[in-house]
């Protein structure tokens, strides 16, 4: 409003967006953001107008890599290895995948859950082997998804998304292989509901 004093809004080039998107992606790869927040933070990002918009995405990351401060950061363990033998294993949560995990099922379940996966790589490579197990992993809506392999007297299923791939984001690339066994590939959306990116956070 031209008569009330304040400034209007600055809107932005899709420059602008791209370099908030790259800002977005380096805190993924620190471990400050999960692939669904990078991929909801990335989708809100390229429809941004305002510059008010985009500074709000990133309100709650550091300006610069915080090299100095990086030792003190807990650093948890990449998972490479999910092994399940006439057992099961799960993987959700907040945990840091290895850019080539490896899934073997036998005679038993895995669950891998990337919703909320510390991400630190542009590409992630799961190899999934099921032999009479069972095999599920979940990729956030927003997210690309390759998927590959065989199944011989098992099943291969792959249900993708309903929302569009997100530029900027990384890509699951799972080559499964099923012997007497299941493998399946689920894109769906977080558990919670969209955050209101940069609003006031309840404390305690």
């Amino acid at each position: 409003m031209a008569g009330d004093g304040s400034s209007p809004q600055l809107r932005v080039s899709d420059q602008d967006r791209e370099r908030t998107v790259l800002a977005l992606r380096d805190s993924a790869a620190e471990g400050r953001l999960t692939f669904d927040e990078l991929a909801q933070r990335a989708e809100l990002a390229y429809t941004a107008v305002s510059r008010d918009e985009l500074e709000r995405l990133v309100a709650d990351l550091p300006e610069a890599p915080a090299s100095e401060t990086l030792p003190d950061r807990p650093v948890r363990k990449r998972r490479r290895w999910n092994i399940a033998i006439m057992g099961g294993s799960e993987r959700k949560g907040r945990w840091r995948p290895s850019p080539d995990l490896v899934a073997l099922a036998v005679m038993g379940g895995i669950g891998l859950d990337l919703r909320d996966a510390l991400i630190e790589d542009e590409d992630i490579v799961i190899t999934a082997v099921a032999v009479m197990g069972g095999i599920e992993i979940i990729v956030p809506e927003g997210i690309a998804v390759d998927v590959g392999g065989f199944a011989f007297m098992g099943g291969h299923d792959y249900h993708p998304g309903s929302e569009p791939i997100r530029p900027g984001t990384p890509m699951v690339r799972v080559r499964g292989y099923a012997v007497m066994g299941g493998l399946e590939v689920r894109v769906k959306r977080s558990r919670s509901s969209r955050p209101e990116i940069g609003g006031p956070q309840s404390s305690g």
